[in-house]
C-alpha cells in the first residue's frame, strides 16, 4: 500500500496532480458510456453555433477524470474505505478537446470514525486547465483507513 492513512491527512494538506489532454476520443468514448450524446459534445458543426463556439467535454467527463488524475497520485491507493460524496460541485468553465486539465486538492476536514476502523477526509478540489482557470470546482469527501498498529 502506498495510500495516505486517515492519521497522515490534515487540513490544508495539498496535492497537485499530473495533467491529462482531453480528447475527442474522451468524448465519444464517454457519450457511447453513458448515453448522452448532447449535440453539443458530439457534434463539431452543432457546436460551433453555441456560445462556446466548439465542442466541449461533458462536465460528469472532467469530474470523472479529476477522480482518476487524484487517484494516480497515490494517496488514495489501498488505503480508501469507500468514495462517500460529492459537495457543491460547480462547473465553472467549459473543458475543450485539447485542453490539459490537473487538479489541486486541499484537505479542508478530518474527522475519525472509529466504528468503520477509519475516518473521513474532506478535499476541496479545482480542476484546472493549462492556463491555471478553473473549470471545475467542489469537494468530496472519503472514507480512510486508520493505520495498522
Amino acid at each position: 500500500m502506498t495510500g495516505l492513512y486517515f492519521e497522515e491527512f490534515f487540513v490544508g494538506q495539498t496535492v497537485t496532480t499530473v495533467g491529462r489532454t482531453m480528447t475527442e476520443f474522451d468524448i465519444v468514448t464517454f457519450a457511447g458510456l453513458s448515453g448522452d450524446y448532447n449535440q453539443i459534445h458530439t457534434d463539431p458543426e452543432f457546436s460551433k453555433t453555441t456560445m462556446f463556439g466548439k465542442q466541449i467535454a461533458h462536465g460528469l467527463l472532467g469530474l470523472s477524470i479529476a477522480s482518476g488524475l487524484a487517484w494516480q497520485t497515490g494517496i488514495l491507493d489501498g488505503t480508501v474505505i469507500a468514495f462517500r460524496e460529492v459537495k457543491e460541485w460547480k462547473f465553472v468553465k467549459p473543458v475543450f478537446i485539447g485542453d490539459t486539465i490537473y487538479v489541486d486538492l486541499i484537505t479542508i476536514e478530518t474527522k475519525a470514525l472509529p466504528r468503520i476502523g477509519g475516518g473521513s477526509v474532506t478535499i476541496t478540489l479545482e480542476v484546472k486547465n493549462q492556463n491555471e482557470e478553473v473549470c471545475h470546482r467542489g469537494s468530496w469527501t472519503v472514507l480512510m483507513m486508520l493505520k495498522p498498529k
